[in-house]
């Protein structure tokens, strides 16, 4: 199983990125995705997580601003952020529960991909 993310860069405030994460390998399915970031000297926090339902929840800090989707046939979650600020500039990780039919991978994540927003 592996979760690929991409789609990071560096944009000015107020500009627009959008997140995608491919989840690839052996998958019957997949329960929640999300997103998290971590910003230099600071913990890893949750910016925004989906159900397979599509049931969603976001930090206070993003909601407005950013909103998550996922296309199970792909078994990809995307994160639209939108009026980003400089302090949104993090590095931004992907997470998933993955049923592989053989082994449930709770809390699996992808490696990171760097957002970087000047002001």
């Amino acid at each position: 199983v592996q979760l690929q993310a991409s789609g990071g860069g560096l944009v000015q405030a107020g500009g627009s990125l959008r997140l995608s994460c491919a989840a690839s390998g052996s998958i019957v399915s997949i329960n929640s995705m999300g997103w998290y970031r971590q910003a230099p000297g600071k913990q890893r926090e949750l910016v925004a997580i989906i159900t397979s339902g599509g049931s969603s929840n976001y930090a206070d800090s993003v909601k407005g601003r950013f909103t998550i989707s996922r296309d199970n046939a792909k078994n990809t979650v995307y994160l639209q952020m939108n009026s980003l600020k400089p302090d949104d500039t993090a590095v931004y990780y992907c997470n998933a529960d993955i049923n592989s039919g053989i082994v449930y991978h709770r809390g699996y994540w992808g490696q990171g991909t760097q957002v970087t927003v000047s002001s």
